[in-house]
């Protein structure tokens, strides 16, 4: 559940996003990625657990600026599928460079002795790709939603919510499923 934790910055920029102006949403989501990078430091994490923190910090802060020096800018309308396309990018981007984002966090609850197994970074490389794609799948729908049905909130709801329980669900079953079938 470490990973969790990585996204809570995004979590409750879109809880804060429902009830706020986007430059309160994008403060809270900065204000927190801050926090939680301060806290890894203090704990010494290595940079490898924090990607999804790093990525966060910086969308927080090009979206803080943005949304404090144009208020009335039009991305204002886009914001909960610009976080998505983002995080699409950061998790494409970690697996471009053969770094899955997934992979730091698993080395945090995983013994050290399986970290170099094939079978533990192919399983990362398949957990970060259904981040990727969720993620890819959620802000494409979601500039297509705010572009052709703009007041469908229930629609933009579920597809934030899918987007994030769909991989969460399977990054919590796939490795167990993985372990069961190396064991028969």
């Amino acid at each position: 559940m470490n990973y969790l934790k990585s996204l809570f910055p995004w979590i409750a920029f879109a809880v804060v996003a429902t009830q706020f102006d986007w430059r309160w949403s994008g403060l809270t989501g900065l204000v927190i990625s801050a926090a939680l990078l301060l806290l890894a430091r203090r704990d010494g994490r290595k940079a490898d657990t924090l990607i999804i923190e790093w990525s966060g910090f910086a969308f927080f802060t090009l979206l803080t600026a943005v949304a404090f020096s144009f208020p009335a800018s039009p991305l204002k309308t886009y914001t909960g599928a610009l976080t998505d396309a983002w995080l699409a990018l950061t998790a494409w981007g970690s697996l471009a460079i053969g770094q899955p984002f997934t992979l730091g966090i698993a080395r945090t609850s995983t013994p050290a002795a399986l970290w170099d197994n094939p079978l533990f970074k192919r399983v990362n490389v398949v957990i970060t790709l259904v981040w990727a794609a969720s993620f890819t799948v959620g802000g494409i729908a979601g500039i297509a939603l705010l572009n052709f049905a703009p007041h469908a909130t229930f629609a933009l709801i579920a597809l934030k919510v899918l987007c994030f329980a769909v991989p969460v669900a399977f990054t919590i079953r796939y490795p167990r499923i993985v372990r069961a079938r190396a064991a028969a």
